[in-house]
């Protein structure tokens, strides 16, 4: 059996799917649990994967729907990531035959743009955890609630805008040697 490019394509579509409808999964649990916080404090000890920000919320009810914005806001981007991912596999809008091209020197930026914003958004969201630890608040562990990793997501946006750059220049002598010929 031959690994293709089509058939390397189609498993990574089916991988972008799953991975795309788990984290949108999470989105939704963890707006779901900040909204029934409002209606019922108690469901703060289990909200999602048991991340127990109960103390938070006893401490002060605007700094816990801050952090909860924050987490939202940091996996609601992961979502939106992957979206762009499934999109462009999907439609297929893009000539493998000729790579250097707008749709995909867009799609790059796109990703890059998001994973700069997914990192600032978990380096801000481990500032503000470590701020309302010094206060003397009990909170779980940044990987619990999935603001870890601000420095890969940062690591990884600065690689896509230099392929983004090296794809612009791609697109650029591409045209030019269209215009040549």
């Amino acid at each position: 059996m031959e690994i293709t490019t089509k058939r390397t394509l189609t498993v990574l579509l089916v991988l972008a799917w799953i991975i795309f409808v788990g984290i949108c999964i999470e989105a939704g649990g963890f707006i779901v649990n900040a909204s029934f916080a409002l209606v019922n404090p108690s469901v703060v000890k289990h909200l999602w994967h048991e991340a127990d920000l109960s103390a938070l919320l006893a401490y002060n009810t605007w700094y816990f729907f801050a952090a909860m914005l924050l987490m939202s806001v940091v996996v609601i981007l992961k979502a939106w990531l992957f979206y762009l991912i499934i999109k462009i596999l999907h439609d297929k809008n893009f000539n493998l035959a000729q790579p250097f091209n707008g749709v995909l020197r867009r799609f790059i930026f796109n990703i890059a743009c998001i994973t700069f914003m997914i990192g600032l958004f978990s380096w801000w969201g481990v500032k503000y955890t470590s701020w309302l630890t010094g206060q003397g608040v009990a909170i779980p562990d940044i990987q619990d609630l999935r603001l870890g990793g601000a420095d890969v997501w940062l690591f990884m946006s600065v690689t896509l805008f230099v392929i983004g750059q090296i794809f612009k220049r791609g697109v650029e002598m591409q045209a030019e040697n269209e215009l040549t010929i």
